[in-house]
């Protein structure tokens, strides 16, 4: 497999100044979350940084000093939708990154694990807009982001809680696009295929211990079988894809889906 370096790592951050707006992104304490909290913060934004995993959220907000914003933890866990959608009043920018997932047929999928996968990643985003909004509207501005999946653009077997829960988000993120233009307020997903990540990096090492292969056949063959480009997404992309949405010049940009999938959703 041949890899790449991310562009991130290559070419200076987006310009962007979010100096006394108000961010708030969930499932901060790792992975995307934690690099988009810190991505927003670097841009002068002070941050809310939800999750239920405290400990989590403390080593966040030691890795964001001396950044010109600040990330101020938010334990909060997302089943609790009343606590979500009071969570969000009073934000600018909302990134809706939270999620789960499970891998079983749809005949042995736990309808509980379902209903839990659902609340987290599709009803919990629609509270924190709602709560987000009164905010954005009273101001006349406003940036939701909804990081998606390319399971939002397209479906894969075992996983119908997850494919459903990001289709929906996609449909929610459009509709939020359509009610907020008049308000100067723009919704849009972002659409990572496989992201460099703990969870991913320790589904790559169950799977070649299980199939008896190699970790890179693990991600060429299995995990991107149908993306064009043979690597992982690196999260730090992802921050600046969501970044880039927060921009004067995306001002235009709502009600669409951004991939990051590799050419994975072009076949």
């Amino acid at each position: 497999m041949t890899t790449h370096p991310a562009s991130s790592a290559a070419h200076a951050p987006l310009g962007l100044d979010l100096a006394g707006r108000t961010a708030l992104v969930t499932g901060a304490a790792g992975g995307i979350g934690a690099v988009c909290t810190l991505r927003l913060a670097a841009a002068g934004a002070t941050v809310r940084a939800a999750d239920r995993d405290e400990a989590g959220l403390g080593a966040l907000a030691g890795r964001a000093a001396g950044l010109s914003g600040a990330v101020v933890p938010y334990p909060l866990d997302l089943t609790d939708l009343e606590a979500a959608e009071q969570a969000a009043a009073g934000t600018d920018i909302l990134v809706n990154n939270a999620g789960l997932q499970l891998v079983r047929p749809i005949e042995d999928f736990p309808p509980e694990v379902f209903h839990t996968i659902l609340t987290v990643m599709l009803e919990a985003p629609f509270r924190l807009i709602r709560g987000a909004l009164p905010h954005m509207y009273g101001q006349g501005w406003g940036r939701i982001v909804n990081v998606s999946s390319v399971h939002g653009l397209r479906a894969s077997a075992y996983k119908s809680a997850y494919v459903a829960a990001k289709h929906g988000l996609e449909g929610l993120s459009k509709t939020a696009a359509i009610e907020g233009a008049p308000h100067g307020v723009t919704s849009n997903c972002v659409n990572p295929g496989y992201v460099r990540t703990p969870l991913v990096e320790q589904q790559i090492a169950d799977q070649a211990a299980a199939h008896g292969i190699p970790r890179e056949r693990v991600v060429s063959e299995v995990l991107l079988k149908e993306s064009a480009v043979k690597r992982l997404v690196e999260p730090e992309e992802v921050a600046e894809a969501v970044a880039y949405l927060c921009t004067p010049q995306a001002a235009f940009i709502t009600g669409t889906s951004l991939a990051l999938d590799g050419g994975w959703s072009a076949r």
